[in-house]
């Protein structure tokens, strides 16, 4: 069963009236299921942190609506559901740092090497840029998100230039590489990325497969910074 339908079915078969109240509503109904209560908590956390950032800078577009159906992808027999979840998240008076505080949780004592958080973070800052910029609420927001996940300044920086214009991110930051980087250390971390952010390694990490248009947009941006630092590393190879 997909992770939309669970949620929907949970939504109309409980008595909701504010996002508060629905946290605790999964820790009661999914009780008896933990794997299925921690892919809805999950879901559910990310759905509050997408409507948080959505209004960080002030206003809620409908670009920002729809870069959140991007990245998940709801089917449209369950959109009227998720869109209620987000409109209690907007008007609740919870700061987003609780629920950034929530899904770090999910990771338990290995929080700092908690890839699901990176996935998160990805997709916060889809939303975030999604209007044509980064607004400084919207930094700041990132930013102690970051720091409740436990990311570090080089981390931040990498998923950061992930999401500049496409000419001109720094393609050495995206793969977190050095500037005097030799070419064979620089394909073998290329290979690591693509091996480390494959759709099926997201889902065996706990992300739900509904979110995996993070991976497809991580593979892109990768891709295109490897495709710069083969050419400038070929360029200064020995003949």
């Amino acid at each position: 069963m997909s992770i939309w339908r669970r949620i929907s079915d949970f939504i109309t078969s409980t008595a909701i009236d504010a996002f508060s109240s629905v946290i605790e509503a999964v820790r009661t109904t999914f009780e008896g299921d933990p794997e299925t209560r921690r892919r809805v908590a999950f879901s559910i956390a990310m759905i509050a942190l997408s409507a948080k950032m959505a209004k960080a800078d002030g206003v809620v577009t409908q670009v920002e609506i729809n870069a959140f159906n991007d990245i998940f992808d709801v089917p449209q027999q369950y959109q009227g559901q998720v869109t209620r979840l987000y409109n209690l998240a907007k008007q609740d008076v919870a700061g987003y740092e609780a629920y950034a505080a929530q899904l770090a949780s999910l990771c338990g004592s290995g929080q700092r090497n908690c890839k699901m958080l990176e996935d998160i973070l990805d997709g916060l800052f889809h939303i975030a840029k999604s209007d044509g910029a980064l607004h400084d609420k919207e930094l700041i927001f990132l930013g102690t998100v970051a720091e409740i996940f436990a990311l570090d300044e080089e981390e931040f920086d990498r998923i950061l230039a992930r999401h500049v214009g496409r000419g001109q991110a720094d393609p050495y930051v995206v793969l977190g590489l050095p500037r005097d980087v030799s070419f064979e250390t620089a394909r073998r971390q290329y290979r690591t990325l693509v091996r480390e952010n494959h759709p099926d390694m997201l889902i065996a990490r706990g992300v739900p497969e509904e979110f995996i248009a993070i991976a497809n947009h991580r593979i892109a941006a990768i891709n295109a910074a490897w495709d710069r630092v083969e050419k400038d590393l070929k360029a200064f190879e020995p003949v």
